[in-house]
């Protein structure tokens, strides 16, 4: 079963390509690790960092029992050295991401799966910690970042096992992550951002304020984006199940107009509150787009 996610999230020939490339963090993010990232730390410590609340996933190994002994409540010791960079993948797991018009192999889900698979590689493999949150109207999953090479056994496992459901309410599930992140570090958001843009925005810049680096993959279908449909149709809501019988041609225009200005309007305030904003369609072939992602982070940072 194993050997099979591998084939379908991380190809042989994209992995091999990956290991001479590098996510460098843009901003000061909490932690060290041998010049890659900038760090607010001078040297490396292995000495207590802070204790944070016990979540499921985390190693039992790790409980503080002294601190359980006085609140009976369950602590996780942190130190230096696992504060190297945290990513944290935010994946979008509402019923939209589940579409393809036709025009490309792969719906937006299973692109925006093996678009995950590859950076948790990429990050584990540069030693980096990486987690995973799933949501749709709420979280539904929480796997705290973790570096350890056998990380990315768990996060296959979980990618294999994930399926689209629910409506969308980004903002919900990015402000409370927001607040339980308590370090910097980098947030990695990987949706089709379909649901209202300011409250997308809002959630995003609840990110920077807690000093976050935030990264937004917004991953859409080719029809999504030229509306190019012919003939008679009938369109359903994946989330809600409405259904409206239309002539295309005859919306096409005012759609490509609403599109490119919640489009504009997302990345125009992802520019102003320095959060790196990536459009990508699912016809681009997947190793191009991450290819050209990370070569545009390597000449800017």
């Amino acid at each position: 079963m194993m050997a099979t996610d591998y084939r379908r999230f991380l190809n042989p020939e994209v992995v091999s390509k990956l290991k001479g490339m590098e996510l460098k963090a843009r901003m000061v993010v909490e932690g060290f690790i041998a010049g890659l990232h900038k760090s607010p730390y001078h040297g490396f410590s292995v000495e207590f960092a802070e204790h944070r609340q016990y979540m499921p996933g985390d190693s039992i190994r790790d409980i503080d029992w002294k601190v359980y002994a006085k609140s009976d409540r369950y602590y996780i010791k942190q130190y230096e050295e696992e504060t190297n960079l945290k990513a944290y993948l935010l994946l979008d797991c509402s019923a939209s991401m589940g579409y393809s018009s036709g025009a490309s192999p792969q719906t937006k889900f299973d692109y925006a799966l093996t678009l995950a698979a590859s950076l948790s590689f990429l990050m584990i493999k540069q030693r980096d910690a990486v987690g995973l949150t799933t949501f749709a109207d709420q979280i539904m999953q929480y796997i705290p970042p973790r570096s350890a090479a056998g990380h990315v056994h768990v996060l296959l496992h979980q990618f294999a096992n994930l399926t689209t459901a629910s409506t969308t309410d980004l903002a919900l599930p990015f402000h409370e992550m927001a607040e339980r992140i308590k370090r910097r570090g980098l947030i990695i958001v990987i949706s089709d951002l379909f649901d209202d843009p300011q409250r997308i925005i809002s959630g995003l810049k609840h990110f920077r304020h807690r000093k976050h680096e935030v990264i937004v993959f917004h991953i859409l279908d080719p029809r999504e984006k030229d509306f190019a449909f012919s003939g008679e149709a009938i369109f359903e809501d994946m989330e809600t199940g409405e259904r409206i019988t239309t002539l295309p041609w005859q919306i096409k225009k005012d759609y490509v107009r609403k599109f490119k200005d919640m489009v504009e309007l997302i990345s125009s305030e992802c520019r102003q509150a320095r959060i790196d904003y990536y459009m990508i369609d699912t016809a681009t072939p997947f190793d191009k787009a991450l290819y050209a992602f990370l070569a545009k982070r390597e000449r800017l940072y």
